[in-house]
């Protein structure tokens, strides 16, 4: 997996003659011309688009192909509005603004022209190692084989009756489905593997119904009848050869590893007893002449190998990680064979399968668990592909211990397995994302060349954007956002560009953020589970020491300006009893206000959402809580104003304005609806904002092209914008490629947006 480049570009990877979903001829624009010819990418067939990918002929054709390739998997299912716009914005997230221009610009039947226009994006996510995406199977695990001489990716089936019960079949070079799932199992399928079986490639499943089975990958049916004897679900499989036999190692959640002769259907020997509790992962190996499985635990730190012949333990368990280990797999080195395992620690090890010894320092770099690895040679050279809790995959060299080029980025969530391939003579990795996280896809990727940097010069954050707010500093409109990387940064709204350095200092995510100007100073204030903080965002320093409460917690809820004051709100966490506060962090920098009191703490004590307003001339506080109401305070006096402005609505997140001379509230609940409120009526505007198929959970309200608008963010992956007046959406849906955390209109009517750990600007057209 050579970490070279040709000509500064990205390495041509993959398969070059036809490619992923092979076509031929060129778009509208002439012979060649596809990538210089808006038009054709967004209305071209998809198919016969992927099928020009791989041959594009310079930098400039490959830079559109990784544009392309960005958000292939949703082009599949999109008309050409959406597909238009998502190239649009997968374009500025590589710095491309002038190709997204031009693709907005292209007209479409349905929808007409875009409403919308995206002027920057941060890109962090993205990778020009990216071949395509699928839709994820149900579970992570995933493996590789060789059928009639094409490389395909086995994994539980999506979809369906039997989503994740049984198993699926992907060609890798075309991304195309390969028959019907394979059923049998009657829960959802834990682990597979694959092997070769008299000159046949076969894989065996292990389920959460106690069984595993084996499967003709050519035949696409079924081999035999299924393996049992584990008392509880079958969490691993590997597969290796005994005396000639093809053979299968299962480990289960009680407590045994068992071995099992794939041609008769029977266990061989007694199980493998030694772990102290579920057997959640098995690779296998040949140790000086004999075939050995290595296993490891559900929650030790431990790695046992094991000879499969005698079922006996080889050498003491493994010892060195300091937290469970949650992978394992197999490669050769220098003719030695290793085991790779990855942790909770963060770190992956490798080990001498002969000495039960580790090999080196651990594999480090990694920032979560690494729940996945896979192993593969290139040229005789060994090499380890981690996934992890970080959202990215990382290529080793196993034989120096070195990372190779930049990590994988492109999945917003725990990446869950990996699995190695080669494609028409060229390495490709398989990720999958985790399946209860957010990301529900799978992804293939060149195995060689180097990531191609988005062209700009600020690097964006690492972890998911939790907050954003708008603001004027001074003449310049600026945005801020708050990430679960810990830092908060400020950009250029015009521009793009970061302003100063990245805020740190908060010891955990900062899902809180403001700005404004005391004493014709700008100041930018964060807030998260630690302390709340006051910036320079002009040097990143800190205005004085982090301000917390030192009679409990210092929770940010909210904060938000008052007057163009910044300001604040806390409380000490769920159960406190205790009230929220209002504080003035940049001038008395003490709380200026308590709320609720009374009979309405236990309120307090179950926020979710708040933000703060004026009402009156004096400042009121929103809040909604797990006791499904949502309350207008005074944040002065505590007392509650009104009655609740909803009664058994679960709202996440809430906003509010005063819009054309109206107080509004702005609610984004749990049922994918949203409604806008008057704060001095406490009556509905207009009917439910819908068309969300999950929470609503970022929520913005503001004024663009001199229209009072409402935003609505959701963990769908779509913003929609709202006329405030009518309740009418303004404009198409705009998707993104990962769910939306936070939004804000900007002082100059521009709408930012964090989706993942990436932030996009747009302007109305």
């Amino acid at each position: 997996m050579s970490d070279g480049v040709r000509d500064g570009d990205v390495r041509d990877g993959g398969v070059r003659d036809g490619g992923v979903g092979a076509g031929t001829g060129a778009g509208p624009g002439g012979p060649g011309a596809w990538w210089s010819d808006p038009e054709f990418l967004v209305h071209g067939d998809v198919r016969r688009v992927w099928g020009l990918l791989d041959a594009a002929p310079d930098a400039r054709a490959r830079s559109v192909a990784a544009v392309y390739r960005a958000s292939a998997h949703l082009h599949r299912d999109a008309m050409p509005a959406g597909r238009r716009q998502l190239l649009a914005l997968d374009a500025v997230r590589y710095g491309e603004r002038e190709l997204s221009a031009r693709i907005t610009a292209v007209p479409v039947a349905e929808g007409g022209p875009a409403r919308w226009g995206f002027e920057w994006a941060t890109g962090e996510r993205i990778d020009s190692r990216l071949r395509y995406a699928l839709t994820a199977w149900n579970l992570p695990c995933a493996a590789t084989a060789v059928v009639e001489g094409r490389a395909v990716a086995v994994g539980p089936s999506r979809g369906g009756c039997n989503a994740g019960r049984g198993l699926q079949v992907w060609d890798l070079m075309t991304g195309e489905q390969i028959g019907e799932p394979l059923t049998g199992h009657t829960d959802l399928v834990r682990a597979v593997g694959t092997g070769v079986m008299d000159g046949r490639p076969v894989a065996v499943t292990g389920s959460q119904d106690g069984t595993a089975r084996a499967w003709d990958l050519t035949g696409l049916e079924p081999i035999g009848n299924p393996l049992t004897g584990h008392e509880g679900w079958v969490t691993a499989v590997s597969v290796a050869v005994l005396d000639g036999r093809l053979v299968a190692v299962t480990g289960g959640s009680d407590r045994t590893a068992r071995v099992w002769d794939l041609g008769t259907g029977q266990q061989i020997g007694e199980p493998f007893t030694g772990h102290e509790d579920g057997v959640r992962g098995v690779a296998t190996a040949v140790v000086e002449g004999r075939p050995v499985a290595v296993t490891h635990g559900q929650y030790d730190a431990t790695v046992r190998v094991w000879d499969l012949a005698t079922g006996r333990q080889i050498h003491e368990p493994l010892t060195g990680h300091t937290d469970r280990v949650l992978a394992v797999t197999t490669a050769e080195v220098n003719g030695a064979p290793v085991a790779v395992t990855g942790s909770y620690d963060t770190t992956a090890r490798v080990w001498d399968l002969t000495t039960g010894r580790p090999i080196g320092a651990p594999l480090t770099g990694h920032s979560h668990k690494v729940p996945a690895v896979a192993a593969t040679s290139v040229d005789g050279r060994p090499f380890a592909v981690t996934g992890s809790g970080d959202a990215t995959a990382r290529i080793w060299d196993l034989a120096t211990g070195e990372q190779v080029g930049d990590p994988l980025t492109g999945h917003t969530d725990e990446v869950g397995a990996v699995a190695v391939a080669e494609v028409a003579g060229v390495p490709v990795v398989v990720t999958a994302g985790e399946v209860s996280g957010t990301d529900h896809c799978v992804r293939v990727w060149h195995g060689t060349g180097r990531r191609r940097t988005p062209e700009r010069s600020s690097a964006g954050h690492e972890g998911t954007v939790l907050a954003v707010a708008a603001a004027l500093l001074g003449e310049r409109p600026v945005t801020v956002t708050g990430s679960a990387d810990g830092t908060a940064r400020v950009w250029d709204v015009a521009t793009g560009e970061r302003i100063g350095t990245p805020l740190t200092g908060h010891t955990d995510g900062v899902h809180s953020v403001s700005a404004g100007m005391v004493d014709g100073r700008p100041v930018v204030v964060t807030g998260g589970y630690d302390a709340l903080r006051l910036w320079d965002p002009a040097t990143g320093e800190p205005l004085g020491e982090p301000l917390t409460d030192p009679d409990g917690r210092t929770i940010t809820r909210a904060t938000g300006t008052l007057n163009g004051r910044p300001v604040a709100v806390t409380s000490s966490g769920y159960g406190s009893g205790r009230p929220l506060q209002l504080w003035d962090p940049a001038t008395t920098r003490e709380p200026i206000g308590r709320f609720p009191t009374g009979r309405h703490r236990r309120h307090a004590d179950r926020i979710i959402a708040v933000a703060v307003g004026m009402l009156d001339s004096r400042p009121v506080a929103v809040t909604s809580a797990d006791d499904r109401t949502v309350r207008v305070w005074d944040a002065t006096t505590g007392r509650q104003v009104g009655e609740p402005l909803a009664d058994n609505y679960p709202v996440r997140a809430v906003a509010t304005a005063v819009l054309d001379g109206r107080p509004l509230v702005l609610l984004g609940g749990d049922a994918g609806t949203a409604r806008i409120v008057d704060l001095a009526t406490g009556r509905q505007v207009g009917g439910s904002l819908g068309g969300h198929t999950d929470t609503v959970c970022a929520v913005a309200l503001g004024t663009m092209d001199g229209r009072p608008v409402a935003v609505t963010g959701s963990w769908d992956a779509t913003v929609r914008v709202w006329d405030a007046v009518t309740g009418e959406q303004v404009g198409e849906e705009v998707v993104f490629p990962a769910g939306v955390n936070a939004v804000a209109v900007t002082p100059d009517g521009r709408l930012a947006v964090g989706f993942g750990p990436e932030l996009a600007v747009l302007s109305p057209r």
